[in-house]
């Protein structure tokens, strides 16, 4: 996108928000970046020129600017479209490997040499893993400082800086401003306990299938509905977390308490991702609305978005617990194993009680205590064991290879497979043809049966997994409606 220079000069002239986190308008005369949608008169078009990433920007002699904030708008749509190698190493960035394991360990996660990774990171975004994690860790301390009454020397250590003068050279590089006076500029007023955050989304959202399904399902004790917004805990690389997160106008209103701030930047990229904000709906619903069938559908509840998971694992547990059951059976067997092997968590604000158990928690589950047919309690502990010996559900997971691991595991049929790639691994055209809820929508439209819908879902591709959030939408689908506030 950002090699185009025509269409990206036209895109910060129409000042349009969709392109926001696509490329970054650089000012050659006032060495300031911006996101396109930024509100300043836009620079004269020999003055502009367009990186693919805010760090390619900051390494170009660039700073970001303090009217809109281009550090801080939503992510490109790409990394969660695409399975390859950079897709991967984005989405493992984002997650904050590159801070816990460096770059050899995000190579070594990706199967591939720290070279070739650098190499086609760069290539891409123009900037290599460690200057894009660097640009990460800005953006945390940003937050922190805006946000909280840390000290600043916690706060540069909670943001990932291994010494105080590397956060405050890296802070006023980027904002051309000291930390203290970032904190002094911060409008709203700082918090001694959670954090607060506005997560941004490009518009239009439907939060419906989004918060309704995410409540419908819900693990007693994992997550609740309460005030008005969808509350869980969070198992982190430092420790835990409980998020609250409730729509707004533009936004996402996130509150995270965390047992260790290094892992503010993790908590966000999971939260985003539970929520498919980096998502781009306009393209989206583009497409499945040339289908006469589904643009209805679109366009009673354009945005649309999939809701997937913070923790990969997690879901592929609680989808062997649902084959063949109802939702609320599902929630049941859940919650039992929560109770009999999470571990206990405090919540002075809420009524969650436990993180949901790792796999390695449920590596001594007894089958006989499991309340469900004998062929589930062995797809179950087969599944526990392929995890415990390294089978990836997370976000740098490749997609394909992963279908081939799930698929050879016994008990694992198509729905639960093609369930475990839209929730957890997040791929945009996963589909569940077979699914009662498609099944539904399929007769209700007149779509014929699977295999007949399975054809005409070519020409939904690659966006099958949003075509099925419309489908399980129609009729009257209670677990597509968010709850009352």
């Amino acid at each position: 996108m950002y090699e185009d220079f025509e269409r990206c000069v036209r895109a910060v002239q129409a000042k349009d928000a969709r392109f926001d986190g696509w490329f970054y308008c650089a000012v050659l005369t006032t060495r300031i970046y911006c996101r396109p949608s930024c509100p300043v008169v836009p620079p004269k078009r020999q003055n502009m020129s367009f990186h693919p990433s805010a760090a390619a920007a900051q390494q170009a002699g660039f700073r970001a600017c303090k009217r809109c904030r281009p550090d801080a708008s939503p992510g490109s749509p790409l990394w969660n479209e695409r399975a390859d190698l950079v897709a991967r190493a984005m989405r493992l960035i984002a997650d904050g490997v590159v801070d816990t394991e460096g770059v050899s360990g995000l190579a070594a996660r990706l199967g591939y040499s720290v070279r070739q990774v650098e190499r086609q990171v760069f290539a891409e975004l123009g900037a290599g893993p460690l200057a894009l994690a660097r640009a990460q860790r800005a953006q945390t301390a940003r937050t922190l400082i805006e946000t909280t009454t840390l000290p600043m020397t916690e706060l540069a250590l909670a943001a990932g800086f291994g010494s105080i003068r590397s956060f405050n050279d890296t802070v006023r590089e980027v904002f051309a401003l000291t930390p203290t006076e970032l904190r002094s500029r911060a409008k709203g007023k700082p918090s001694a306990g959670a954090i607060l955050l506005r997560l941004p989304y490009r518009k239009p959202l439907c939060p419906d299938n989004l918060f309704g399904h995410l409540v419908a399902t819900g693990v007693p004790g994992v997550e609740e509905w309460r005030d008005g917004a969808y509350r869980r805990t969070l198992r982190l690389p430092h420790g835990h977390g409980v998020v609250a997160l409730r729509p707004e106008n533009g936004h996402i209103a996130c509150r995270l308490s965390l047992t260790d701030l290094r892992d503010l930047p993790a908590a966000t990229s999971r939260c985003r991702r539970l929520l498919d904000l980096d998502a781009d709906p306009v393209a989206v619903d583009d497409q499945l609305a040339t289908d006469p069938l589904l643009a209805p559908l679109v366009e009673a509840a354009p945005g649309r978005r999939v809701p997937r998971t913070v923790d990969g694992p997690e879901f592929a547990v609680r989808a062997v617990l649902g084959q063949q059951v109802s939702t609320a059976a599902a929630r049941t067997h859940a919650a039992r194993l929560v109770v009999a092997h999470g571990e206990p968590i405090d919540d002075p604000e809420g009524g969650l009680t436990h993180l949901f158990p790792s796999p390695e928690a449920l590596a001594s589950l007894d089958p006989e205590t499991l309340a469900m047919p004998r062929s589930r309690r062995r797809t179950l502990l087969t599944l526990v064991s392929a995890l415990t010996d390294g089978l990836d559900l997370g976000a740098g997971s490749d997609w394909a290879a992963t279908r081939a691991a799930l698929t050879a595991l016994p008990g694992f049929g198509p729905w639960t497979v093609e369930s475990i790639a839209m929730r957890a691994l997040g791929d945009p055209d996963a589909f569940l043809p077979t699914d009662l809820g498609i099944k539904y929508a399929a007769e209700l439209l007149g779509l014929g049966g699977p295999a007949a819908v399975v054809a005409r879902s070519e020409a939904w591709r690659p966006w099958r997994a949003y075509a099925t959030q419309h489908l399980w939408a129609t009729g009257d689908h209670a677990i597509n409606r968010m709850p009352a506030a």
